[in-house]
């Protein structure tokens, strides 16, 4: 009977561990970017508004490409790594830039660096490293990958989404015999992984229909600096009848783990 629960358990893990959707990186292609502080940016005020303080507030650039910390205002800046709340993290810093000034620094690995002036802490931005060498995504180019996988749980299903780039603003929904069973709309995914909850089952004779619809990629909030594909970019039928498998898998370990324990406490017995 052991060998039997610890069987069960084995075959559980392995299924669980099947539902997990992987995608091919996707990359990117941004050899070179260029920041500069907002006008005026010396003095409290920039933070409020669209363009922020560094403009772009968010600058996207390809691994091994270069960014371009200038200095056009006429105050003097720094553009340094960390945040306000934490300080530098040692990533890169350009010190105090003089007006005119200016500064490069290449990411060497793919990531989200924030940053701030250490002599204006309410000026802060953000610098994305993308993989390098992927097509840069513009409103008539560019391709956005999304799967979409799913698993019954417990009275409903879980939509897992898989994105191939980073910071995808989307709509999701989900219609079960013309009826919407989930609507999400403005979703950022900060990862490249989103999930979703449906409270509904899908079966051969009534599918779960999703469909994600992209808003473009970018920083929530700024929406004139978003890039990319729009409109719908992928679509599924949803029957998660692997799901009732591994709950048939599950009791069978739970049953063989309670004859196993039973069996235990018999044996003192003889």
């Amino acid at each position: 009977m052991k060998t039997i629960a610890i069987c069960s358990l084995f075959v559980l893990f392995a299924m669980v561990a099947g539902l997990v959707a992987t995608t091919p990186a996707a990359y990117a292609d941004h050899p070179e970017v260029t920041i500069v502080p907002a006008a005026g940016s010396g003095a409290p005020g920039c933070e409020e508004t669209a363009d922020g303080c560094y403009i772009p507030s968010t600058a996207t650039v390809a691994v091994g490409g270069t960014v371009i910390m200038s200095n056009t205002d006429t105050a003097a800046h720094t553009y340094t790594s960390g945040t306000p709340d934490n300080g530098p993290d040692g990533i890169f810093d350009t010190s105090l830039l003089m007006a005119g000034g200016s500064f490069e620094w290449s990411p060497t690995e793919a990531g989200e660096y924030p940053y701030f002036c250490m002599v204006h802490p309410w000026m802060v931005g953000t610098i994305i490293a993308e993989a390098e060498g992927a097509d840069d995504h513009g409103d008539d180019g560019g391709e956005l990958m999304v799967s979409i996988a799913d698993s019954q749980v417990m009275g409903g299903t879980q939509i897992e989404l898989t994105f191939s780039e980073l910071h995808v603003n989307y709509d999701i929904t989900a219609t079960q015999g013309g009826e919407v069973v989930l609507q999400e709309t403005n979703q950022h995914a900060m990862e490249s992984t989103a999930t979703h909850q449906i409270d509904a089952v899908g079966s051969d004779d009534n599918p779960i229909d999703v469909e994600v619809v992209s808003l473009g990629i970018g920083a929530p909030g700024a929406e004139a600096d978003w890039t990319g594909p729009t409109g719908t970019v992928a679509t599924a039928k949803v029957v998660p009848e692997f799901g009732t498998i591994v709950m048939m898998v599950l009791t069978v370990a739970i049953i063989s783990i309670v004859a196993v324990t039973a069996k235990s406490r018999v044996i003192p017995r003889f």
